[in-house]
């Protein structure tokens, strides 16, 4: 398999070809093609092998975004024989998707780097959530990729261009797709959003039916599926590794583990393009520090009080910014506390060097 068939390119060679020329070892380059706890499986030009993540960059990596993740380029020394490679490098990322893990104020977990599209699915059926959408919008956003929503399950919805048309209110310029995996309507429009060398990574719940999306996409039943619960329309976690899928014409798609938590993680404005609606009613509000709570000359107020935007959409909207900012801020003191220990570390080891000096004069 050639590295441009993972969707190797200019800025990839650039950065593998400068690494080579200060490195005194012999490096080969290749992607992270599946990620399961720990392990990593990596394919280079020649070999699909296993890989294990070197000491050094283990330990002078400043948190786990600068680990490697699914979708990730790596600079990998190969063993002699048929063992683990080594794996020394991750070469600059395009984008990466994150999310705040779930449970934690202050870490972040990759779900995946280098995509080109982020296809945010969700089903049309007791699944279909526009909060959720924002949300998964705005993470989309956020990690650098062009969101996609796919609303599967069209088949078992009788208004499926109702619930379209909603979504493309709330998310203006982004495609919208309606399909069905099993009977493979519109299944086509998506392998369109994946042309030859680009890659996609799927973000959706469990039972929205990201695996029989795969499979339907692939041509074959690669993955294992389960129905939802009936009672709830909730998902089974079918899949429990990420892998990515060179798909037949070329395109990659990365599949994962389904997500009930989607918490932000980023500083980058992914909200502000989640929501340009509101911000372009904001733009004539009288004051240009306006909350849009009481206000007087609120345009936001006023578009909702108009019908012309609904409240539910403005909730959403503050309810994310405060959460991005409440988890900003609480990166910033655990990064403020880090660095207060490291600088007590360093006074620490002069005060002992100092001593010792006296002692041997």
């Amino acid at each position: 398999m050639s590295l441009e068939t993972l969707g190797w390119g200019p800025a990839f060679e650039h950065a593998f070809s400068t690494l080579v020329s200060q490195s005194p070892l012999s490096l080969v380059p290749g992607r992270v093609v599946r990620q399961h706890r720990g392990l990593l499986t990596v394919q280079t030009a020649t070999r699909t092998l296993l890989a294990r993540t070197a000491g050094r960059l283990l330990h002078q990596a400043p948190g786990v975004e600068s680990l490697p993740t699914i979708g990730d380029w790596v600079a990998l020394q190969l063993p002699d024989g048929d063992g683990e490679a080594l794996l020394h490098t991750v070469l600059p990322r395009v984008s990466v998707l994150a999310r705040r893990e779930a449970g934690s104020e202050r870490d972040g977990q990759l779900i995946a780097a280098n995509l080109d599209v982020v296809v945010l699915v969700a089903g049309l059926d007791g699944n279909f959530n526009p909060r959720r959408i924002e949300r998964a919008l705005a993470l989309a956003w956020t990690s650098g990729a062009a969101p996609v929503v796919v609303l599967t399950k069209a088949d078992l919805c009788s208004d499926a261009d109702s619930l379209v048309a909603e979504v493309e209110a709330l998310a203006p310029g982004v495609p919208v797709l309606a399909l069905s995996s099993w009977t493979g309507e519109g299944v086509e429009a998506l392998r369109a959003q994946l042309p030859a060398g680009k890659t996609g990574a799927l973000l959706g719940s469990s039972g929205v039916g990201k695996s029989t999306l795969v499979n339907r996409l692939l041509g074959e039943a690669r993955l294992v599926t389960q129905a939802v619960r009936a009672e709830d329309d909730k998902g089974r976690h079918t899949t429990t590794h990420r892998e990515l899928f060179v798909l037949p014409g070329g395109g990659l798609l990365i599949d994962g583990p389904g997500m009930r938590e989607l918490g932000l993680w980023g500083e980058d404005d992914g909200i502000g393009q989640t929501f340009t609606d509101i911000l372009e009613l904001a733009a004539d509000c009288r004051f240009t520090d306006c909350q849009h709570q009481r206000e007087p000359g609120c345009a936001v107020r006023a578009a909702v009080s108009s019908g012309a935007l609904p409240e539910a959409r403005l909730a959403s909207y503050e309810r994310l910014r405060r959460e991005q900012a409440y988890q900003v801020r609480q990166r910033s003191a655990s990064a403020e506390r880090d660095h207060r220990r490291h600088e007590r570390s360093k006074t620490l080891m002069g005060w002992e060097a100092t001593r010792s000096k006296r002692r041997r004069d």
